[in-house]
């Protein structure tokens, strides 16, 4: 099993990025490539789940050991593969969606890629109470949920709006990251900051 890997960043594409390593190059399928845009050609050090089948091998990678780890845990449940976890995680804070699972919250599981209700109901059969290795939301007040809910909503409305705008998805990938990471105000709010950042770029 590759548990890690640490090299040169050298190439980020829409659902991969390569790393050289000693002159060979990794590709590695992430959630969210263009997180590590601000490491281009730098030292890079990427978690890494090996995945194998019959007919191919592929390497997953993740920013953070937690998103790994919830990521193992995805693909453990009935219906859920690689693909789809990794569709999972990249549109989702994982502080959130642990919380959704603990409170068996179903309707809050299906926004995700590939989640219907039957599967998201596995999910929460399969799940709850076993990521003890993340429970920092376990403190989370039902009301800062709902917030949270509401604020992943306003940035998926300023996403659209931007793809109107004409904003390829590797241009709102690339600010995708620090919109998140600052603090949310409406939707319009989040659009003018989004596109302060994309002018800068």
């Amino acid at each position: 099993m590759i548990a890690y890997i640490r090299g040169t960043l050298t190439f980020i594409y829409e659902e991969t990025i390569t790393v050289d390593v000693n002159g060979v190059g990794y590709e590695i399928l992430c959630a969210d490539p263009y997180v590590f845009q601000p490491l281009l050609n730098k030292e890079i050090l990427i978690y890494t789940y090996h995945h194998v089948r019959e007919d191919a091998q592929h390497l997953y990678g993740f920013e953070t050991e937690d998103e790994k780890f919830l990521f193992v845990k995805l693909i453990s449940v009935s219906g859920i593969g690689p693909k789809s976890g990794i569709a999972i995680l990249g549109s989702v804070d994982v502080d959130e969606f642990i919380q959704a699972i603990e409170q068996e919250d179903d309707k809050y599981l299906t926004k995700f890629p590939g989640v219907g209700k039957k599967t998201a109901r596995q999910i929460i059969l399969d799940l709850k109470g076993k990521l003890t290795g993340l429970l920092r939301v376990a403190n989370i007040p039902v009301e800062d949920k709902e917030a949270n809910t509401r604020a992943t909503d306003k940035l998926e409305e300023a996403f659209a709006a931007l793809k109107a705008l004409g904003y390829s998805e590797r241009e709102i990938g690339g600010v995708k990251s620090q919109l998140i990471k600052t603090p949310q105000g409406s939707t319009d709010e989040i659009i003018r900051n989004a596109l302060a950042l994309l002018m800068k770029n």
